[in-house]
């Protein structure tokens, strides 16, 4: 299944052709045919002598209606460039060859009409100067078929081409992620909303629970058609019509993209290759006004240029494109920006979801550089230098490649020791892939990170691991499998909440020894009434209570562990005895004051030894 569009100047007959080849009157709205001049996009399909089957998209000719052309175009196979030959090579014959060529739509041919109104000497003196225009463009060696739809003349042949070329041309990649661009939506009594696009990447389904982005609107496909055909299975490079429920009309328009559940999102920044048109009359600035166009969708942006200035017709140059809405695009998608009247330039995106960049740094532009590759290893490795680990998903998404790729360059990738694989070895949502250099980096920084803290709190038994966590912006679900691999490595050990360093050991000062033991003693010289008034370093006292050899109670109120443990035995018994007991029972038990005892209460009730009913407590926990 292919998608073939048309392009040209207006009144060079692509709608009459499109009507001779197909049998298909592409003019769908009645101002088109009072007018006799296509203003949006039109529809048909046929079937080639081969057998091939082919969507035909038929877009408007006229200046003005150029943003609707650029709806229609980004999701062909083959382009027929129509040039009359009463009138030549016009204004949007440029303009349209100028887009073709920015989006690199490599196959096509050229359709030469109304050749049933010039002489052939004519028609052969248009057929050199066409050839002179796209010299040095994707239609460069296009095959030149002189037409006429009045007659008939030369229709058979042009079908001939076009199954001839679409022989040769590769059919799109099902890379099960399935996206189509919404160019059309209307509603028909009885089944509610209709979207139609071209399908790409992936096949869509009966029954399928889908999404439209950016919107979010979720429901689910109840019907499928491709060439007046209900299917229940539709593939990439397909024009299809969906019907579906749960959505409203007015919720979707032209240019959501109609995919599956959670993986695609909007990007409102960009990093590109901008190559500016031959054909412009103005040089591209740094910072310009533009309006981006990808797919069926546009807005308008700002475009930073990161290696110059300024660009120059014909120039290329690297570029990230800040957009004034985020739309759903991905690596390798085609655009086109735009002045309020001219075709500025174009190219692919590289990265849909950078970080701003400074301007004229090398490191930047290397990697820029790095992401033209196509090849499936390139990308994974350029999307793996990032510090932390990538979720697998999340990884063939951002380089474009199927899960089937990815798998067979990952499992290379590993037997070369280039990455590791986290977590799932089943690569899905629970799998994380980091490169070795990454890797290697990161035990650097938590090494780094432990070796400061240690150094900074040398009575500590380590970082609290959800510290270290946050400081590695690791995700809390890969975490408990990336301090396992770190500790395989001998580069950190787990001690219960806490990180260490795997030769970390406490080592006291003489002086902290000596404070040590007069602090514990102080709280035994009056066990159940401690001072609460002693100065002592809040490192040691962290380090005391660590090691169980001072228990806190409240913020000012610690006990000896002595102390501590035989009061709680104390009051379990005497709660054993007696069903119940308050704080008075507690005061007297030991001869202390309401100031001690309310305080140690409240800390049973917290670690669930007591239960506190009115101003009594009972026994929760046996002892």
């Amino acid at each position: 299944m292919y998608v073939i569009g048309t392009a040209g100047h207006v009144d060079h007959g692509k709608s009459t052709l499109v009507k001779a080849l197909t049998g298909i009157d592409p003019d769908r709205l009645q101002e088109e045919k009072d007018r006799e001049m296509t203003i949006d996009l039109g529809f048909a399909w046929m079937d080639l002598p081969s057998g091939i089957q082919v969507g035909v998209v038929d877009v408007p000719g006229h200046e003005r209606f150029i943003k609707n052309m650029l709806a229609g175009v980004g999701g062909i196979d083959l382009c027929i460039l129509i040039i009359a030959a009463d009138e030549s090579v016009m204004p949007q014959t440029k303009e349209h060859l100028a887009i073709l060529d920015l989006l690199q739509i490599k196959t096509g041919l050229i359709a030469l009409t109304k050749i049933d109104l010039v002489d052939p000497d004519w028609t052969e003196l248009v057929a050199e100067e066409i050839k002179e225009v796209v010299s040095g463009t994707v239609f460069e060696n296009a095959p030149i078929v002189p037409v006429s739809a009045i007659t008939g003349s030369g229709i058979e042949e042009l079908k001939n081409v076009l199954d001839r070329l679409l022989q040769t041309t590769a059919t799109r990649k099902d890379l099960s992620r399935p996206r189509l661009p919404v160019d059309r939506v209307f509603t028909i009594s009885g089944f509610g909303t209709i979207v139609t696009g071209t399908l790409l990447d992936g096949t869509l389904s009966l029954a399928q629970e889908v999404e439209f982005v950016p919107s979010n609107a979720k429901g689910r496909i109840r019907g499928l058609q491709s060439h007046g055909k209900r299917l229940e299975v539709v593939h990439p490079g397909t024009r299809v019509a969906v019907n579906l429920s749960g959505i409203n009309r007015d919720v979707v328009t032209r240019g959501e993209i109609l995919t599956l559940p959670g993986w695609l999102h909007p990007s409102d920044i960009l990093d590109v290759q901008l190559r500016v048109t031959p054909w412009t009359k103005q040089s591209i600035r740094h910072n310009r006004g533009i309006t981006f166009h990808s797919g069926t969708n546009e807005t308008f942006g700002r475009l930073r240029l990161l290696d110059s200035d300024r660009l120059a017709p014909g120039e290329v140059g690297w570029a990230q494109i800040l957009l004034r809405k985020g739309l759903p695009v991905i690596k390798g998608d085609p655009f086109i920006v735009r002045s309020s009247q001219w075709t500025l330039g174009g190219g692919r995106v590289l990265d849909p979801s950078p970080r701003r960049h400074r301007r004229f740094q090398d490191h930047v532009l290397n990697r820029l550089e790095s992401l033209l590759s196509d090849s499936p290893r390139e990308s994974i490795l350029e999307i793996l230098r990032k510090p932390t680990p990538v979720q697998f998903e999340r990884l063939i998404n951002e380089a474009n490649i199927s899960a089937i790729d990815g798998k067979n360059e990952l499992n290379i990738l590993v037997d070369e020791g280039a990455v590791i694989v986290m977590g799932s070895p089943n690569f899905g949502s629970s799998t994380f892939i980091i490169s070795a250099d990454s890797m290697t980096a990161v035990r650097t920084e938590v090494d780094r990170i432990l070796e400061f803290y240690h150094k900074t709190h040398p009575l500590r038994p380590g970082i609290p691991k959800e510290e270290l966590r946050r400081r590695l912006e690791i995700r809390s679900s890969l975490y408990p499998e990336f301090l396992a691999a770190l500790e395989r490595n001998s580069i950190v050990v787990e001690a219960g909440v806490f990180v260490k360093k795997a030769d970390h050991v406490i080592q006291l000062t003489t002086v902290q020894e000596q404070e040590i033991t007069w602090f514990i003693s102080a709280l035994e010289s009056e066990p159940y009434s401690p001072p609460t008034n002693l100065n002592l370093d809040p490192e040691i006292l962290s380090f005391l209570i660590a090691q169980q050899r001072v228990i806190k109670v409240s913020d000012d109120l610690h006990f000896s562990a002595t102390a501590y443990q035989e009061m709680v035995s104390r009051v379990v018994t005497l709660m054993q005895e007696k069903g119940k007991i308050n704080v008075r029972d507690v005061r007297d038990l030991f001869g202390t004051s309401r100031k001690y005892a309310l305080p140690f209460l409240e800390h049973l009730d917290q670690i669930r030894v007591t239960r506190r009913i009115a101003d009594d407590r009972v026994l929760v926990k046996a002892q």
